[in-house]
């Protein structure tokens, strides 16, 4: 695979998008496609920091088609709510990127539905959106599903018997296995939309290890360690709009295929340019990606439908 960047992304005309996430990588991706001519909605929960997303995105692209809608992915009603609003507002749905994600608060803190923070947002409230979606995926034709992992995947384990880390609560534990996750939830996606003919294609991403404010914006506010970290480590991060190809690349790339995972060349997919990136053991396990969907659909109550 070449150097893809940006610059390689085919024009997105008459495509719309929905991104959810308005700061970091989320902001990176809207404002690439929507420089590509995509019409694309932000869905994220700060309404100040979208409306600081859409202004400098308007600001840089005068004609871009970008608005904001807000979403708490830690609520499933504020889930419904939004995929209700655009079920009424759009025919059909070209792109969904499951980007807004929280990360290692130091305490356990649980969503509006009793789900521990991390399992909820991160996975269960994009699992939900996207099936709530669906119909307008499917309407749109052949649509894409990007899902941002990363590789703190790697670490992840799905222990079923704790799903919300009640008995016990490691940050970057619990963090991994919430990036499993959604690695999983794509890979199972797929198999269910090439076997049922939903003509939806779905991928995940992750960036590496870029500078985005998701270290500091963690509940609770940046710790010693994570100051340290991003101090000493300099050199490793590399800056969020190259962080963003990988998942601009499984929204857009020709070359882009159903199921894969794609990351960064570099050493340890910590940086450099979108490849496929290795995928995690236990992502391989299609007995445990096809319960973590059964479970997923039991905590939130949406159901994927069995045909378009």
């Amino acid at each position: 695979m070449s150097r893809w960047t940006a610059e390689d992304m085919p024009p997105q005309r008459g495509r719309t998008a929905v991104v959810t996430g308005a700061a970091g990588l989320g902001f990176e991706t809207a404002r690439a496609l929507a420089r590509a001519g995509a019409q694309v909605i932000v869905a994220s929960r700060n309404p100040e920091t979208g409306a600081d997303a859409i202004a400098r995105i308007k600001s840089e692209t005068p004609s871009a088609r970008v608005r904001f809608e807000a979403v708490d992915l830690g609520d499933l009603g504020s889930v419904a709510a939004l995929a209700g609003r655009l079920r009424d507002q759009i025919h059909g749905l070209d792109l969904l990127i499951n980007n807004a994600g929280v990360m290692t608060p130091p305490r356990r803190m649980e969503t509006a539905d009793g789900f521990e923070l991390q399992f909820g947002a991160n996975y269960l409230g994009h699992f939900a959106l996207t099936a709530l979606l669906l119909p307008l995926l499917m309407n749109a034709g052949p649509a894409r599903v990007v899902t941002v992992s990363s590789i703190a995947a790697r670490q992840g384990r799905i222990n079923f018997s704790d799903l919300q880390a009640r008995e016990a609560y490691n940050p970057m534990l619990v963090y991994a296995q919430s990036k499993l996750a959604c690695l999983m939830f794509a890979q199972e996606l797929q198999r269910r939309s090439q076997a049922r003919g939903w003509g939806v294609t779905s991928m995940a991403a992750h960036p590496g290890i870029s500078r985005t404010r998701l270290l500091y914006n963690a509940p609770g506010g940046p710790t010693r360690l994570r100051r340290t970290l991003r101090a000493l480590l300099w050199f490793m991060f590399q800056p969020v709009p190259q962080g963003a190809l990988p998942q601009l690349f499984a929204a857009t790339a020709s070359a882009a295929e159903g199921g894969a995972y794609y990351g960064p060349d570099g050493f340890a997919e910590l940086n450099g340019f979108p490849t496929q990136a290795r995928i995690p053991r236990p992502a391989t396990d299609k007995a445990a990606c096809l319960r973590l969907w059964e479970v997923s659909e039991d905590l939130t109550g949406v159901r994927f439908p069995v045909k378009p």
